[in-house]
């Protein structure tokens, strides 16, 4: 049975198609992961008073929602910053394709007390459509991606799994 894809898996589609493979079928690294650990800290202590985690479907589970038709995605760093946009990107894209319009998002990192808007064009909404494409292809496998050393392998939960 074909799961649905999640704004997790298009953050880790962009991060590295190894590590979504290995996430959409079950292979799961990151409970013993010094940076998820410091990312579910930073969840649990910061933005307080604003509801959280509004999951829609076992599809997005957006971080929060402020004031009314804009949500919020927290990361920790600017380190994937691009992977960040796409997963807030698919949220829009997702509530579109549920005729859910006119909606805002921002991504907030409280360690650096910055924020980004992000918005969602027809050209990002085409590409969505591929990006949605490749990752079926990616998790239809029946082995991972071949391994693509990259700066961040060294912060991964899964770099045991790929170096080891």
């Amino acid at each position: 049975m074909k799961k649905e894809i999640t704004g997790v898996m298009v953050y880790y589609y962009k991060v590295c198609p190894r590590k979504l493979w290995f996430f959409y079928h079950e292979i799961q690294m990151e409970q013993d992961n010094e940076n998820v650990k410091i990312g579910k800290i930073l969840d649990e202590e910061t933005y307080k008073k604003d509801e959280k985690h509004i999951n829609i479907d076992n599809v997005i589970n957006i971080d929060f929602i402020r004031s009314q038709g804009v949500l919020h995605e927290v990361k920790k760093s600017k380190k994937i910053e691009e992977a960040g946009i796409q997963q807030v990107k698919y949220y829009l894209y997702y509530l579109q394709k549920k005729e859910v319009f006119g909606i805002k998002a921002k991504i907030d990192y409280p360690l650096l007390k910055k924020t980004l808007e992000v918005e969602l064009s027809q050209e990002d909404s085409d590409e969505m459509e591929n990006i949605l494409e490749q990752i079926r292809e990616i998790v239809d496998k029946d082995i991972p991606p071949v391994l693509q050393k990259k700066n961040i392998c060294k912060s991964c939960a899964y770099f045991d799994l790929c170096f080891i």
